[in-house]
């Protein structure tokens, strides 16, 4: 009778497992592990796979976790290199099909909290209304295009609004801090959406831009089929309420619509409605978030450090993918810097939202191909910070705060959508800009001098870790990468809070807050975890 074993292993980057995961050379890397003939692995499944490049070991390798299934189980001497297969736990998505007596269910905001809530609800009998001040993502991406070449942004339809959401432009990153159980079952629902399976193995699973338009679309399908009605370029402008709940919301063309219940899974860009909902005596709070520029490296500069290669000229293996990177640094002043959202082999994109303001971010496509890594480079901003630069503590001093930098950094790059930047020596030698280093962002770059633009305590803060991460990173701090403003939505400045455990807003019955917008993501995992959470405190309450 066979057995199953969970297997650890480490493989040398020579050995061509990662081409497709090759199942002849896993099962010949097992048996000699294991120390069984090659015959007696009768199949495997890979369940886990990371890259081990850190900085101790001589040689980058990859580190596997495998089911094995044995004709017989392995001798004692080799038991010590396994561990017993985990046993399947059930699926945490056990909700209750909703009441009949609950009506449509109205779920603003067409991104990865709204779109996992929307899933869940309409799969348990919910009648949704999935509204979507943006537009489908096949004629999204037309109109990003036209920013991004020629400059004309279209305040309705961009990188934050639209099908998807702010995640749809960029690398399509699935990896979160968070340890939630709810992780395999937005991963597997991806995969049925037309994911690439790897998500559900790799450490770091990430998609890139180019496959989620497709992934959007099956999605899309899937819930149409649910019976979901998708309502895009519909911007909501308030709730309508009687007696204290929630009845539906208003629509900018004079419409309403009428709802049971109204989740609202607004983005983290969405300033006009919070500003309306605030209006309404929506509760609301400030919160800290972080802010900075994005650093553009050559990826043949990361690639040499993290993998320790003889030198820039030495090509990085081709059993290798591009290299990433995680800094973080604590400055003499206590304060926080780190990046964040790292795309290796990206491009850095013009990401405003409103007229005469800059703002960046970075995408990748599935391959990262480009000659260039990018990351946001952050500092933290609390609510000491806000009010010590004159904003106050409201609920909305740090959208004030974030539009005051984009204001100054659209009049940096001469008042137009060319982005102000300088070369990281000159930040760390505090000398203003005369030239730039080689870009691959569009439209453009213009030198400047961020120190103009950015707070001193911002400029001073990544300064000092630019420093402390040269030393890391040799070249990270050189003359070779650009440091391009502004990097100023990296989380909502915004909190809405709602009760722990029925996860309504107070004051307001029938009303649902998710996602990165209300201030409970940070990410494409972590929001859709959080609308499929939400979904199921809707279900549970109407039980």
């Amino acid at each position: 009778m066979s057995v199953c074993e969970h297997v650890f292993i480490r493989l040398d980057l020579e050995q061509p497992h990662n081409a497709g995961l090759e199942l002849t050379s896993l099962m010949a890397a097992t048996a000699e592990r294991l120390g069984v003939p090659l015959e007696d692995v009768l199949s495997l499944k890979v369940v886990r796979r990371a890259l081990d490049a850190r900085a101790r070991r001589p040689v980058p390798t990859w580190r596997l976790t495998l089911d094995v299934q044995l004709k017989r189980r392995p001798t004692l001497s080799a038991r010590h290199l396994t561990t017993s297969p985990p046993i399947k736990a059930p699926s945490p998505l056990q909700s209750p099909r909703i009441s009949p007596n609950v009506g449509p269910i109205a779920v603003v905001g067409a991104g990865p909290a709204g779109l996992f809530c929307a899933w869940h609800l309409a799969e348990q009998g919910a009648k949704v209304i999935l509204i979507e001040r943006g537009k489908p993502v096949e004629t999204r991406a037309r109109d990003f295009g036209q920013f991004r070449g020629r400059g004309h942004l279209n305040p309705e339809s961009n990188i934050c609004f639209g099908e998807g959401g702010a995640g749809t432009y960029s690398d399509g990153k699935l990896y979160t801090r968070k340890n939630d159980k709810l992780i395999p079952e937005v991963l597997s629902r991806m995969v049925q959406c037309l994911a690439p399976p790897t998500i559900q193995v790799d450490a770091k699973p990430h998609i890139g831009t180019n496959r989620l338009f497709r992934m959007l679309q099956k999605i899309r399908q899937t819930l149409s089929e649910y019976g979901v009605q998708f309502l895009f370029e519909q911007k909501v402008t308030g709730l309508r309420t009687k007696n204290g709940r929630v009845t539906g919301v208003e629509l900018a063309n004079g419409g309403q619509i009428d709802a049971d219940r109204v989740v609202l899974a607004i983005g983290h860009s969405a300033r006009d409605t919070f500003e309306n909902l605030l209006a309404q005596g929506v509760p609301m709070e400030a919160k800290p978030f972080a802010v900075g520029v994005r650093a553009e490296h050559p990826q043949g500069l990361i690639d040499a450090a993290q993998y320790r290669l003889h030198g820039r000229s030495t090509p990085r293996p081709r059993t290798l993918p591009p290299a990433d990177y995680r800094l973080t640094a604590q400055t003499s002043s206590n304060r926080g810097v780190w990046s964040f959202c790292m795309c290796p082999g990206g491009m850095i994109i013009p990401s405003s939202t409103e007229p005469d303001m800059l703002v960046v971010n970075g995408m990748s496509a599935a391959r990262r191909s480009t000659p260039f890594a990018n990351s946001g480079l952050v500092v933290q901003v609390g609510i000491g910070d806000l009010e010590r630069e004159g904003f106050g503590s409201g609920p909305l001093a740090g959208v004030a705060f974030q539009r005051k930098l984009e204001k100054e950094a659209f009049v940096g790059g001469a008042s137009t959508y060319f982005a102000p930047a300088m070369r990281a020596s000159d930040l760390t030698a505090r000398r203003s800009p005369q030239s730039l280093a080689p870009t691959h962002f569009r439209p453009g770059l213009t030198p400047c001098d961020l120190r103009e633009i950015l707070p001193k305590f911002v400029w001073k803060s990544l300064a000092e870790a630019l420093i402390q991460f040269d030393r890391t990173i040799r070249g990270y701090g050189s003359s070779e990468a650009n440091l391009i403003a502004v990097e100023s939505r990296t989380s909502s400045p915004i909190r809405i809070p709602r009760h722990p455990d029925r996860g309504e807003v107070d004051g307001f019955s029938g009303l649902y807050v998710t996602g990165e917008g209300p201030g409970y993501a940070g990410g494409i995992m972590s929001a859709a975890i959080d609308g499929l959470r939400t979904a199921q405190q809707i279900l549970n309450t109407d039980h």
